[in-house]
């Protein structure tokens, strides 16, 4: 979900957000992606700005990861018109009823095993069906350590569900990145990913300037899922916790939007 903090200082002003993928950041690093690989990320409905090379994919969106399996997606499937800022999932959602288990690295230490619990628990006071354990091992998913080049690339990433209807198996998180953050706010970070990894899409992803600020974008059409959830509001939804930003130290649980769209796909 969450790139880096970006510091903004005018005269005796700090304004600090965090955020997704700054809009000036990593201009350099596009210019390495190929044109095929940024026409294939566009088709399947997802913004060309600072996408990123990573060790097992590319990086769109700020926390977003797509593997090279998913440039197959899209093919006969309908195409989607983005529409405002409501809750939107994608096309993959997770079979269920299900438990999910998820493990956490031993290098991250207890205070995100403390933060996954309370992440797992928003969802888990939902009574959806699917509902999440924590385990030591043999998870559907895991939260991971990023590696040094990523540890400056992102505060958290993810994927989403499978064609067969699996979770994404990893969340990568920033440890350098997210130090001196509070806990409240590394678990909306981590129930973000979260909401990913079951197939939600970021509420702000057609304007990501109402979360982020900068320029309006509007990704246009969509092929892999930009499905609006019946019962969300048609305007912002400043309280989602699906929105590209968060602010630095802000807690995000779920709001009542949020509810209305977990209960609707689980």
């Amino acid at each position: 979900m969450l790139k880096k903090i970006i510091s903004v200082t005018i005269i005796a002003m700090v304004v600090v957000i965090i955020s997704c993928q700054p809009e000036d950041d990593n201009l350099k690093s596009k210019k390495t992606i190929p044109q095929d690989v940024l026409v294939k990320i566009k088709a399947l409905g997802f913004s060309t700005l600072n996408v990123q090379r990573l060790d097992d994919g590319y990086l769109v969106e700020g926390d977003i990861v797509l593997l090279d399996k998913d440039f197959g997606r899209g093919k006969n499937k309908t195409v989607l018109r983005i529409a405002d800022s409501e809750q939107y999932h994608t096309t993959n959602l997770v079979s269920a009823p299900r438990v999910i288990t998820v493990s956490v690295a031993s290098n991250l230490g207890a205070t995100y095993v403390l933060a996954t619990d309370s992440a797992l628990a928003r969802y888990n006071a939902e009574s959806l069906n699917i509902t999440f354990q924590r385990v030591s091992q043999g998870a559907d998913f895991q939260i991971v350590k990023a590696n040094f080049f990523e540890q400056n690339q992102f505060l958290a990433s993810a994927g989403f569900p499978t064609d067969a209807g699996e979770p994404h198996d990893r969340i990568k998180v920033s440890n350098n990145q997210l130090a001196g953050q509070p806990l409240h706010t590394i678990v909306s970070v981590l129930a973000h990913e979260i909401g990913h990894c079951v197939g939600f899409r970021h509420t702000d992803f057609m304007n990501r300037s109402f979360s982020c600020g900068g320029a309006p974008v509007n990704e246009g059409a969509s092929t892999v899922g930009a499905i609006q959830i019946p019962g969300t509001p048609a305007g912002p939804d400043a309280g989602s916790f699906m929105l590209s930003c968060i602010g630095s130290g802000q807690n995000r649980p779920f709001n009542p939007n949020d509810k209305i769209a977990l209960d609707y796909l689980y």
